[in-house]
Formats: C-alpha cells, sequence, structure tokens
C-alpha cells in the first residue's frame, strides 16, 4: 500500500463521522466511508517478481498498449512504446531496466487527456533517463485529465534495480517508455502490461 492511501482513506473517515455527527443520516456518512475504500485500493502496491535477464526490458507501469511509434532524435531512430492507465490500474512505476539514473526532467505542462497523440510532448510530465549494461532507456511519467500529481523517489546517480519502485503517477495517466534501436519490441497495440512483470522489448547482447 502507497502511504497516500492512507492519508487519503483517513480524510474520508474523519468526513464520514462529521457528517454522521451532524446530520445522522447513515446515507450521507456511507458515501465518504465507500470513497475511503476505493483510495485504500487505488493505491495498492502489490509484490511482483521481475523478470532477471539483463537484455530485458519491462513494462514500467500497468496499463493498456495504446501506442507504438517511430521517430528521431537528434537524426538517431528510436522507439516509444506508450502505456495508458486508467483509474482501475496499479499506479505505482517501476524501473523498465536495471542501471543508473543519468538524468531527470520536469517539464511542466498541460492536463490533456493521457490517450491523444500530443499529450507525449505538451502534458505535464518527468522525463528519466536510466542507463544500464550499455543501454540507455528514457521513461516519461505523463500526466491525464484527472493525474494532477507525479511522484518520483530518485535522484540523479541512484542505482535502480530492474522492477523497482520509482514513484507513481496519481489516478489516469500515461508513460512512456523510449528506446534505441537495438531494441526489440515484444508487445502489439491493445496489450494489457503489469509493471515489474510484463517484457516490452528485448535488447540484443549487451554490448
Amino acid at each position: 500500500m502507497v502511504r497516500d492511501g492512507y492519508f487519503y482513506a483517513l480524510g474520508m473517515i474523519v468526513a464520514a463521522a462529521v457528517l454522521w455527527l451532524t446530520t445522522h443520516a447513515l446515507w450521507i456518512a456511507v458515501l465518504p466511508l465507500i470513497l475511503a475504500a476505493f483510495f485504500l485500493w487505488f493505491f495498492r502496491d502489490p509484490e511482483r517478481a521481475t523478470p532477471a535477464d539483463p537484455n530485458l526490458v519491462i513494462s514500467p507501469a500497468d496499463g493498456k498498449v495504446t501506442a507504438i511509434a517511430q521517430f528521431e532524435v537528434n537524426g538517431e531512430a528510436r522507439t516509444r512504446i506508450s502505456i495508458f492507465l486508467n483509474v482501475f490500474n496499479v499506479h505505482v512505476n517501476r524501473s523498465p531496466i536495471a542501471g543508473v539514473i543519468k538524468d531527470v526532467q520536469y517539464q511542466k505542462g498541460k492536463f490533456g487527456n493521457a490517450m491523444g497523440p500530443g499529450s507525449s510532448d505538451v502534458n505535464e510530465q518527468n522525463i528519466v533517463m536510466v542507463e544500464g549494461d550499455g543501454h540507455r532507456v528514457v521513461f516519461k511519467q505523463i500526466a491525464g485529465l484527472l493525474a494532477r500529481r507525479i511522484v518520483f523517489t530518485k535522484n540523479v546517480g541512484d542505482q535502480v534495480q530492474r522492477g523497482e519502485r520509482i514513484g507513481l503517477i496519481k489516478f489516469a495517466s500515461r508513460v512512456d517508455v523510449i528506446l534505441e534501436p537495438a531494441a526489440q519490441v515484444k508487445v502489439k497495440l491493445g496489450d494489457n502490461v503489469v509493471g515489474a512483470k510484463t517484457v516490452i522489448a528485448v535488447f540484443e547482447a549487451a554490448r
């Protein structure tokens, strides 16, 4: 359980108690209790067994693959895998590879529909680069219509393991994973992926 869930739930329980004491209407007090239960469920943080092969790139989040796109960065080919998280998914984010966090950039922006093709560029987001075993992976924590807070718990220079918890995005959101040409994509549009477990790409043997 992410501790935020306890804070949200406690607030709703206090609200339920106040409503009951002031109105003595059970049906009114039940509503915040239902919300408290939802927050406890939403901020769940299950343990996951992560594949050990160093050439694997695993999904950093639970969700649905909504886009796989080819593009260029400074003339070099890249592949972007976009994963959309709805309010029913686990929202804890994981590192897609083992390595060192080389760069973290927070970008202010809009809170548009995270499924929109332009959200990767214009929405509020946290951009993280991880380098390990001769490869670099960039992943973006992207805010959506409901997601108003991005949490990232690591710092530049930190060593992370594949599948290690690195933060979360509150409520519906999106995560993009940007890969080098050496990565062979192993998912397709519409696939449902599980953070820390689903293999989304495989690198060639480490250089």
